[in-house]
């Protein structure tokens, strides 16, 4: 299954995520952000790739769903209410992460 995280800038919440999931057997994972800023920007294709979006907070499902309606149709989208509250790889951080996250994976 191809796992898509998002946030909102790519460094801390969504990176972490990828980092805990890239090694995984079953899954591949990738991670962007919706800010202009961020690491990796949310695009088209990385919503076409996924077949499940884990979204940060309900900020990044509404943009993503504003800026790329069609290639959401039909996607799992789940919002995991993470906070902007933690640094990359903080243990809370991973430890809430593997906790949203785990009755999906």
């Amino acid at each position: 299954m191809n796992i898509l995280f998002i946030c909102s800038r790519n460094k801390w919440r969504s990176a972490t995520a990828e980092t805990i999931y890239k090694n995984h057997a079953e899954h591949q994972v990738r991670s962007a952000g919706t800010e202009p800023s961020a690491r990796i920007k949310i695009s088209a294709k990385l919503i076409i790739w996924a077949d499940l979006i884990f979204v940060m907070e309900k900020k990044h499902k509404q943009r993503i769903m504003e800026r790329f309606p069609e290639e959401c149709n039909g996607k799992d989208m789940i919002i995991l209410d993470i906070q902007d509250d933690y640094q990359y790889m903080d243990e809370e951080l991973i430890e809430e992460i593997n906790a949203k996250t785990g009755e999906y994976l």
